[in-house]
């Protein structure tokens, strides 16, 4: 049974159902999580001016992105170990995300491969790449993204380095896993992901690794010195995007972006649309949050580039927010881990179907038909 009505009710579930190491590292930031409140501030005092006497019904909230139409301006966003909060867990979903009627961005950290989610979804997905430090095996699984019908490309460029996150440290929540009485206790506590996760994929016919890695990489959860390192690349700047962009015969998408500058530069190489994000304020604690900037940068690029935004999104009036401030669709990320890891591919559409209900909302009350009317003369000026 899929029991919850909001963001904070889906979070306090899959707590309860998450070892704590797997929990903390959908859930948390880094560093001293400054980004991560920073970002929720923001949200908060972003203040919404409402029309009245302008709206009405029927309201939509199709979008069209890439020629493609969808039935909500919400994307799927890419998320590293999906496939452990439950089986198979970015296949469930991608499928949520199909019976919505939104993308789904499948991740190079992957648990599930991007063939096997391709084909066991039907429709075509987006695939998000980082780069490493052997650009040939980069290209090699570009390729096998395009092969496997994936026309969108996302490149993640905000992560030049590993960020420093003390608590997967502490909960030993790496790959391989590193064992200590305090996480043996807290798998053992939660019989339900032992045996409904962990215990389906050794019944399967191994343990869980980063399927769209070269074989020689990979190293399951647990293993210790039987793969090979696999480090991003050391030296990524605009002329690796570029290569990419030369190479990629289908829609580029940037992500990472935080400057209007930047913006413009990724316009300037031949990028097709750009993701104002901070990582969910995971990785450079200390940045801006993606609202703060987005109307400098949405001003900047005009409709020349397609403006996407994430990071924080807890509520339909978030995604109001964002869309107002200049972006044409909004990446979900932790929301939608919750609601897998509660009920599957259940939980993840029950996810979806609330806050684009709470989005229905946010448009009635301000006096918005369709996402056109979503402006920014509908947010209070500071």
């Amino acid at each position: 049974m899929v029991d919850f009505l909001n963001y904070n009710e889906a979070r306090e579930l899959a707590k309860a159902k998450l070892p704590r190491g797997i929990f903390e590292f959908i859930d948390r930031g880094t560093g001293d999580e400054f980004s991560l409140r920073h970002n929720r501030r923001q949200f908060e005092a972003a203040r919404i001016l409402p029309r009245v006497l302008t709206g009405g019904s029927p309201r939509s909230q199709k979008v069209e992105i890439f020629g493609e139409t969808y039935s909500a301006p919400l994307l799927a966003a890419p998320t590293a170990f999906a496939g452990l909060v439950w089986f198979k867990g970015e296949i469930e979903l991608a499928r949520a995300a199909a019976a919505y009627g939104i993308p789904f961005c499948a991740a190079t950290e992957a648990i599930t491969g991007v063939g096997e989610i391709a084909t066991a979804v039907g429709t075509p997905i987006w695939f998000q790449l980082y780069l490493w430090d052997r650009e040939e095996l980069s290209q090699d699984l570009i390729e096998k993204a395009w092969t496997n019908g994936a026309r969108t490309l996302v490149v993640s460029v905000d992560t030049p380095v590993l960020p420093k996150r003390e608590y997967n440290v502490r909960n030993g929540f790496d790959i391989p896993f590193r064992f200590s009485p305090r996480n043996v206790f807290d798998v053992a506590t939660h019989p339900r992901w032992a045996v409904g996760v962990l215990g389906r994929y050794l019944a399967a016919g191994g343990l869980p690794n980063f399927a769209n890695y070269p074989p020689e990489y990979r190293a399951n959860i647990l293993s210790r010195g039987s793969a090979r390192s696999m480090s991003l690349a050391p030296d990524l700047d605009w002329d690796c995007v570029r290569r990419i962009r030369t190479n990629w015969k289908g829609n580029l998408v940037i992500k990472g972006i935080l400057r209007a500058d930047d913006a413009l530069l990724a316009l300037q190489i031949g990028a097709d649309g750009i993701i104002v994000s901070n990582h969910g304020g995971r990785n450079l604690d200390g940045a801006v949050a993606p609202i703060e900037v987005l109307p400098d940068i949405a001003d900047a690029v005009g409709d020349r580039l397609t403006v996407l935004a994430d990071s924080g999104v807890q509520r339909g009036s978030d995604i109001f927010k964002l869309l107002a401030s200049g972006a044409k669709a909004v990446l979900l990320g932790r929301s939608l881990l919750y609601g897998t890891a509660i009920a599957g591919s259940a939980g993840a559409l029950r996810m979806m179907r609330n806050l684009g209900e709470e989005l229905d909302v946010a448009m009635a009350m301000s006096g918005c038909k369709s996402l056109k009317q979503i402006d920014r003369s509908l947010l209070a000026k500071a």
